[in-house]
């Protein structure tokens, strides 16, 4: 059979709703200024799909040295990867700078987040190796983990008893092996918006001698009485081995990070395959994220708006009955029961008469018969958006529950 062949039989579960729900619900196009308005298919949407927590995105200091160093750099300087020709005195002073602020020994910068910590999973274990780790983790971590040829045990979702249970397992496992044990979680939960339980982890390290690596993209800068984390936010930075975050979410930016103690730092410094055979971040990137981390490190103002936003927004919606889970950070998850057809129809009405767009989430990525409708609250919003919300929101609660959509949704069907 041709090797292409099957794919015009199976499209994959996703994929098999391309052409129903491109270019609308699947790749739709924001456009205009970032901001808490986007334009969307030429009309004025509250947002609440953009990873610009703190407002950096568009702010007029940052557009000011982001213009500056495009200027003064170009978009192809340094060339070459890091290791070969790439190195700059600025990509230096971000590591220092953001070692400082996570309470890290030394830190390596990272061109992406997902190639990152791929490529951070793949450099620390050998065949030798157990990795236990949470079963919610981000797909990044899930194909980082598909590489190791070792044990890998995962561990109900935040459900201490069954890490326990498997800490155990790959205690015995390493005794036989002769190899090391790492545990892998999340700091924030990107979907649920909860917290990952890491108070109850370090506590196992001890008695069990695991390495831990935690992935808090969306914990920096949002987290923590300084910003630096959910480490910091449950008192356990320094029971972090590797203290993982990207850009993309409290910086609007590209790239990543990873701090530990100098030596693994420096191990991973030459073995990262993603880094040494990788062209090294642009120069404009690079000092637009060190003017990024110097407002999230000096203006705090930014992530107290971000928190009046994201309080009042939950408060509002839990005041009208709805199901936001056990969220514990500004990530806003609205949990309601209905087909994937039923959610296709909810969201358009949501987006085209009530001009509030936001992320949907169905099966396969959570279980059958549910609908969640992601929220991410920035600084940039205010009480206007959040009240307008909150009324579409009830609107179509209303709607979905008296079987409004459900006829619609006979209609909805993918090819």
């Amino acid at each position: 059979m041709d090797l292409f062949a099957k794919f015009l039989e199976d499209r994959g579960p996703l994929g098999k709703w391309s052409r129903t729900a491109h270019g609308y619900y699947t790749f739709p196009k924001l456009e205009g200024e970032l901001g808490s308005r986007m334009q969307f298919q030429g009309k004025e949407k509250i947002v609440w799909s953009v990873n610009n927590y703190l407002g950096l995105g568009n702010h007029p200091e940052i557009r000011k040295v982001d213009e500056e160093a495009s200027r003064d750099w170009g978009l192809a300087y340094p060339m070459g990867s890091r290791m070969m020709s790439g190195e700059t005195s600025y990509h230096e002073k971000l590591e220092q700078d953001l070692a400082e602020f996570v309470h890290k020994e030394e830190v390596l910068l990272l061109n992406f987040g997902y190639q990152g910590i791929m490529s951070i999973v793949d450099s620390l274990l050998t065949r030798k190796d157990i990795v236990v780790y949470d079963k919610d983790c981000h797909a990044c971590i899930y194909d980082g983990i598909r590489m190791h040829i070792g044990k890998r045990l995962p561990f109900e979702h935040n459900d201490i008893e069954s890490f326990e249970k498997q800490i155990k397992k790959a205690k015995i496992f390493q005794e036989q092996t002769g190899g090391g044990i790492l545990v892998i979680t999340e700091g924030v939960f990107g979907m649920r918006g909860d917290q990952g339980i890491l108070k109850e982890i370090v506590a196992f390290k001890k008695e069990y001698g695991f390495r831990m690596l935690v992935d808090d993209a969306h914990g920096f800068g949002t987290l923590g009485a300084t910003g630096a984390g959910a480490g910091e936010e449950q008192g356990v930075q320094d029971d972090i081995d590797l203290y993982f975050s990207t850009f993309a979410k409290s910086m609007a930016s590209i790239g990543a990070f990873v701090g530990g103690d100098s030596e693994v730092i420096e191990f991973l410094r030459y073995n990262l395959r993603s880094q040494i055979f990788a062209k090294s971040l642009p120069m404009p990137l690079t000092i637009g994220n060190i003017k990024r981390l110097e407002m999230l490190r000096t203006r705090p103002e930014f992530k107290d708006k971000l928190w009046e936003n994201a309080n009042n927004l939950q408060k509002g919606l839990r005041d009208r009955g709805f199901d936001l889970g056990n969220t514990s950070s500004c990530v806003t998850p609205v949990y309601m029961h209905g087909s994937v057809e039923e959610a296709m129809v909810l969201v358009k009405d949501l987006r085209d008469n009530y001009d509030i767009f936001c992320s949907v989430v169905v099966y396969p990525v959570i279980p059958k018969g549910m609908i969640l409708l992601r929220l991410i609250p920035t600084a940039a919003h205010n009480q206007d958006d959040i009240d307008q919300t909150i009324e579409a929101f009830t609107a179509i609660s209303d709607k979905l529950k008296s079987g409004a959509y459900a006829k619609q949704a006979e209609l909805i069907k993918p090819e």
